[in-house]
Parts: C-alpha cells; sequence; structure tokens
C-alpha cells in the first residue's frame, strides 16, 4: 500500500506517458555525477558556505522514517478543510484553529518522542515561520492602499486588470498583488460579481503570473536562496506564462461575455455615469512594500554576515523575519485611515491562513518524506524525467503548500543525478544544464508548483485570503470540492494538460 502511495504521488504523469523514452539509467547518473564531485570537490571545499560540512555529517546520520499511516492526520484535516464549511460550518469556523493546532501537535509529538527526530519540526517550524512573515505583512501594508476605478466592468476591462495583476505579481508577490488588486477588483464588479470572477484572480493573479520572478511564488524564492540564479526563472518560464495566462484570460473573457450579461439582463439598474478615473489613497504603503520586498534577501545563506540561527549545520534567517513583522505593525499603525476604512480591512482572512498552515506544515511532514525518500531511491530515481517531475510536483502542489514540495521534488531530481541540493554550486550546475536535462527537469518543477498551486484553496497562501476576502464582501464562494469540481477539472486542468503537451510532452 505504501509503495502505491509513494508511486501515485511521484508518478501521476506516467498515465499519460505510454511510449516515452527512459532517462539514462541510474548508473549511468551516477557515474555523471561521480566525474563531477571529483573535479569540483576543491572548489567546493573553498566556496562552502559555513556549516556545510556539518550538515553533510547530519544528512549521514540515519533518521527513523514516519511511518505511512502518519500521514492520517493531514488526510484528516484537508477533509475538514474540505467538508467543514460545507457540512458544520458553525463547529469549523469556531473551532478550526484548534483542529489544525491539534492535528500539528499530534504529528509532531510523533516526531520528538517516538522518531527522536528534532530536525524535520524544527525545519518545518523555521518555514512556517517564514512563510507567515512574508503573507502577513503583505497582506497588512497592502490593505493601507485603496484603489479606486470609476470605471463599467466589462468583460475586457475585467481582463486587463487580471493580466496587470499577474504582471505586478512577479515584482511584489502573488500575495501582495492578490490583497493589492482583489478589492479594487471586487469594486469594479459591484453588483455583479460572481464566484468565477474570484476563481479567475486566484488562477491568474495568486498564482499563475507570479511564475516569473524568484519575488513571484515562494517556491521560486526558495530556489533562488538554494543557489538557481534570480533571471533563470525568467529566461525558461516566460513561454508557458505567456501560454497559459493567454488560455486564461481567454477562457474568461468569453465567460465573462456571458454570465456577465445575463447577470445584467436580470438586474435592472439605472443608468451610471462613468469618468473612467482612477483614483489613489495610502502611496507611503508602497514604501512598506518596498521594504518588504527588499528584505527577502537578507538570507544568512547567500550574504554572508546576515545574522542567523545555526542549528543543525544550517543558517535560519530571523533578522528578515523581524524587518518583515516591524513592517507589518508600523504600516498598519501608520496608514491612511481612509484606506483602511475604504478597504474594509481587518485580520480574519490572515487568521484564518495562520491556523490553516500551522495544521499543513505540521502535519505534512510525513506525506513529504515518504515521497521524497521514494524519489531519491535508487528505484525511485530511475523514474524520474522531466515528465513525472511536472504531474508529481504539480499533483502535490495543489494539495501539499507548493513551496516545499518544489524543495522536495528538486532535491529528488538532485538525487537522481548524485547531486546535493545543499551544495549551492551543485544546484547552480544543475540549473545551468550541467547534467543530462537537469535545467528541463527544473523547468517542469518550477512552472507544475506555481501552476498547480492554483488546483485547490490550500495549493498556495494567497487563495485562502482572496476566498476570504471575498466572503467577508458577501459573495458566495464554492466550498473545498466545490472549487474543484466546477473550476479546477473543467477550466484549470485541461489549460495544464495542453502546457504539458506544449512543452514538456514530446521532448526528450
Amino acid at each position: 500500500m505504501k509503495n502505491i502511495i509513494l508511486r501515485f504521488s511521484l508518478l501521476f504523469g506516467i498515465l499519460f506517458l505510454g511510449g516515452f523514452q527512459p532517462q539514462l539509467s541510474y548508473a549511468e547518473e551516477r557515474e555523471t555525477k561521480e566525474t563531477f564531485i571529483a573535479q569540483a570537490d576543491q572548489h567546493d571545499t573553498e566556496h562552502a558556505p559555513a556549516g556545510l560540512d556539518e550538515a553533510a555529517d547530519h544528512a549521514d546520520e540515519e533518521h527513523h522514517v514516519a511511518p505511512a499511516w502518519l500521514v492520517i492526520p493531514f488526510v484528516v484535516l484537508l477533509l475538514m478543510i474540505a467538508t467543514g464549511p460545507l457540512f458544520y460550518e458553525h463547529f469549523w469556523h469556531k473551532n478550526y484553529p484548534k483542529i489544525a493546532i491539534g492535528l500539528a501537535i499530534l504529528v509532531v509529538f510523533y516526531y520528538l518522542f517516538v522518531l527522536q527526530n528534532v530536525h524535520a519540526p524544527v525545519h518545518a517550524m523555521a518555514e512556517y515561520i517564514q512563510f507567515i512573515a512574508l503573507l502577513a505583512s503583505l497582506y497588512i501594508a497592502s490593505g493601507g492602499i485603496l484603489i479606486e476605478i470609476d470605471k463599467k466592468a466589462t468583460p475586457f476591462a475585467n481582463v486587463s486588470l487580471l493580466l496587470i495583476g499577474a504582471l505586478i505579481s512577479n515584482l511584489i508577490g502573488t500575495t501582495g498583488a492578490s490583497m493589492l488588486l482583489i478589492r479594487p477588483f471586487i469594486r469594479l464588479n459591484k453588483g455583479n460579481i460572481q464566484a468565477y470572477h474570484i476563481i479567475f484572480f486566484i488562477f491568474m493573479v495568486s498564482n499563475v503570473g507570479g511564475s516569473l520572478t524568484p519575488i513571484g511564488d515562494p517556491p521560486l524564492f526558495l530556489g533562488f536562496l538554494k543557489g538557481i540564479p534570480f533571471f533563470w526563472t525568467l529566461e525558461h518560464n516566460w513561454p508557458a506564462w505567456i501560454f497559459a495566462l493567454g488560455l486564461l484570460a481567454t477562457a474568461f473573457y468569453f465567460i465573462d461575455k456571458k454570465l456577465g450579461k445575463a447577470a445584467d439582463d436580470e438586474i435592472e439598474l439605472e443608468e451610471i455615469t462613468y469618468t473612467n478615473k482612477f483614483s489613489l489613497i495610502g502611496m507611503k504603503n508602497f514604501g512598506w512594500l518596498f521594504i518588504i520586498i527588499c528584505s527577502v534577501f537578507l538570507d544568512p545563506n547567500v550574504i554572508e554576515g546576515v545574522p542567523a540561527i545555526v542549528y543543525d549545520g544550517q543558517k535560519f534567517s530571523y533578522l528578515r523575519e523581524i524587518i518583515m513583522l516591524s513592517v507589518a505593525f508600523l504600516s498598519y499603525r501608520f496608514a491612511d485611515k481612509r484606506a483602511i476604512q475604504g478597504n474594509e480591512f481587518n485580520f480574519e482572512p490572515i487568521r484564518e491562513v495562520a491556523f490553516i498552515f500551522i495544521g499543513i506544515f505540521g502535519t505534512m511532514m510525513p506525506a513529504l518524506e515518504l515521497v521524497g525518500n521514494f524519489a531519491k531511491s535508487p528505484e525511485g530515481a530511475s523514474l524520474i524525467s522531466h515528465n513525472t517531475l511536472y504531474w508529481g510536483t504539480g499533483t502535490l502542489s495543489g494539495f501539499l503548500d507548493n513551496a516545499p514540495t518544489y524543495l522536495n521534488f528538486l532535491a529528488a531530481a538532485m538525487a537522481s543525478k548524485g547531486a546535493d541540493i545543499n551544495n549551492i554550486e551543485q544546484v547552480r550546475l544543475f540549473a545551468a544544464d550541467g547534467f543530462h536535462d537537469s535545467a528541463f527537469e527544473l523547468m517542469a518543477i518550477a512552472v507544475a508548483s506555481v501552476f498547480f498551486g492554483a488546483m485547490t484553496y490550500i495549493g498556495n497562501g494567497p487563495n485562502f485570503m482572496v476566498k476570504s476576502i471575498a466572503e467577508q464582501s458577501g459573495i458566495k464562494m464554492p466550498s473545498f470540492f466545490g472549487y474543484i469540481i466546477r473550476f479546477s477539472l473543467p477550466v484549470l486542468l485541461p489549460i495544464l494538460i495542453l502546457v504539458w503537451l506544449v512543452f514538456f510532452a514530446f521532448v526528450g
């Protein structure tokens, strides 16, 4: 049963592959790796970051592997996220913080006291703190910016705003762009706003849009911190970015033209005169956003001298998170009150994300570990290709947070070539196609982790916040399964299949 679960998670794409040529054998890749390491060993020793030897030593230590049944708390949490708002709404909204924390504690305690593995919980906690500090600061700082658009909502106007948001998401992140534009988007369509407006906003602005820079989406930023060059994503991802956004924009235009007109016909509104003017209140909060974006680069693993907490041979940032949380406080404290009131700003969306993702980060450790260990094994490595990486990374990114999923599959892809994700020089070589098909495999991982993050509400942090803001604005949003059945499967999945067919399926 365990192998079935792992194979399905990693190799979902094999169902689509049939007779594709296999990659080089594991033995051949191992030979490539040994040659590379022999040549680069001295260089790595001279340039390796402090603590790398300790990390390597620790990597040789044997941790007890989590049993397959330990994924049950994670599955239970996902099922409750899916069914709670639909079948027991009052109980769920009152108790979801206790449920999420309780399930996370159950898994963490098993790691600490049964497996005697402190390593995984500490890493999960560090990743969660980084995750929530970035999301909270972007959410609060953007909440102090009020954008007013006095224009008639037409399919063209809506598509234009979505495409602008997709572009901006590469500059201030999908979270920043989502929080900045979701309220103006709702106000633009006031009186005629429907669930599909919000879902396409999640597809285009909160996910697919942020594919071009490491700032755009958390998985790409983690890759940058591991050593992938800053402009690598722009160079490799832009064709798939344009293709997917073009298909989504076209689909939205025709859906909005049909459903939007139908809603107009049902509602009799007195004639309104539009000025077509654009106004902005809270300009100073763009300064706070700039500080947040600059602070993300203060990583001790990239910049020497940045203060860090050293644990297990690795450096964990804390200065960056202090700056972000300080900006969150100051940006709210000194925000223009007209912007706060105009946005009807409150902390409930970020509170919901904070608690839900405590549960997700705490309970998903066994699932990621089981999949990662299988992928790094000789059996799993022999099955890795750009196709299986696309579908494996994508499938899990839809139901796990896409940032750790990205790292797990990158580590697995590199391990299949005999390379180490914790060696910055080998990461750079992997991105530069220094191993067989390695740059192409990295592209498959990067594109899938970002694009598939839109498959569910929990695939990417901004999804939940956009949903929460929409519901507070009185928009009836689909349930967890309703989102998947009504929008992800009939609209997004065919586009993801086309992306695979055009850019990955027939290559290699």
